[in-house]
């Protein structure tokens, strides 16, 4: 269940804890990724959705907190991932599809898992509890389905 052992999640774990704590402590803003992603549309986007005053006031560190996690991922790859760079055997339509639904399903919730399993449900949000639940129901609904359909 746990191929490296329990000590590198406990760690990652602990160090996604602080981070999230670290910026809610300093800012009083939710570390989360889907706003993100809609703070960064707002460099090209200009429908009104995409330039909302918080989205344009959040834009510049969102894109440092984004590229810290892409580059904590590269240093990961580069220094301790034994598999190398590119790590899967899924094919890359199957991975642009879940992407697709991943953001679709974002959207839906008002958030993506991290934010609402993290800083929402930190926060003691009712919301974020039901979107957690219904993330992990979704999840094992879909292993099974495509357990039997053998995919």
């Amino acid at each position: 269940m746990f191929p490296l052992g329990l000590t590198s999640y406990i760690i990652g774990g602990a160090i996604i804890g602080i981070a999230v704590a670290s910026v809610y402590i300093l800012t009083g803003i939710h570390a989360t990724q889907s706003t993100f992603f809609t703070s960064t549309l707002s460099y090209f986007i200009k429908r009104p959705y995409f330039q909302r005053e918080g989205n344009i006031k959040s834009r510049e560190w969102r894109s440092f907190f984004a590229a810290g996690v892409m580059l904590g991922a590269l240093i990961y790859t580069l220094t301790i991932s034994p598999d190398g760079f590119w790590v899967t055997s899924i094919p890359l339509w199957r991975l642009i599809i879940g992407g697709f639904l991943v953001g679709f399903g974002t959207r839906l919730s008002s958030g993506c898992t991290s934010g609402h399993g993290i800083s929402g449900v930190a926060s003691l949000s009712t919301t974020s509890v039901y979107a957690v639940l219904t993330f992990i129901a979704s999840g094992m609904i879909t292993v099974y389905i495509l357990g039997v359909l053998g995919i």
